[in-house]
C-alpha cells in the first residue's frame, strides 16, 4: 500500500478516510456518524497499528543509518520501510486532520492561542 497525498481526493465533511485501500489502490472512506461503529473502531485500531509501527521502523532506520558497515540491500530495505510507514502515518494524519472540528472563525481563534503561548 502507498499513499499518495497529491492524487487522494479533498477531504469531504462527513467522510473518514480509512487506513487501507480499495481495489485498484484507490482511497476508501467510510460514511462518520461519529457514533463509532465496527468499521469506524477497526480503522482506529488499524491506525494505532500503523503509528506503532512507523516509530518502530524509524529506529530500525536510524540504527541502520547509524551502522557504518550497514550495506546497499540494508539501506534500501530501511529505506523502503520507512517510506512504506511514512506513507501510513500520512494517510492517517490526513485522516484525523479532516476529522477535526473547524471553529466559526476558520481556525483562527486557536491559532491566535498557539502565538500567545509561553515556550516550555
Amino acid at each position: 500500500m502507498s499513499y499518495d497525498r497529491d492524487a487522494a481526493p479533498a477531504p469531504v465533511p462527513g467522510l473518514r478516510l480509512l487506513p487501507w485501500e480499495g481495489e485498484g489502490g484507490k482511497p476508501c472512506f467510510l460514511s462518520a456518524d461519529g457514533a463509532g461503529g465496527v468499521l469506524s473502531r477497526l480503522a482506529d485500531e488499524i491506525e494505532a497499528e500503523q503509528l506503532c509501527d512507523g516509530a518502530d521502523v524509524l529506529k530500525g532506520a536510524v540504527a541502520v543509518l547509524d551502522d557504518g558497515k550497514a550495506g546497499e540491500h540494508a539501506l534500501r530495505r530501511a529505506l523502503r520501510a520507512t517510506t512504506q510507514s511514512f506513507g501510513d502515518v500520512l494517510r492517517v494524519a490526513d485522516s484525523r486532520g479532516a476529522r477535526l472540528p473547524v471553529t466559526a472563525d476558520g481556525g483562527q481563534e486557536a491559532d491566535e492561542r498557539e502565538l500567545r503561548a509561553e515556550p516550555t
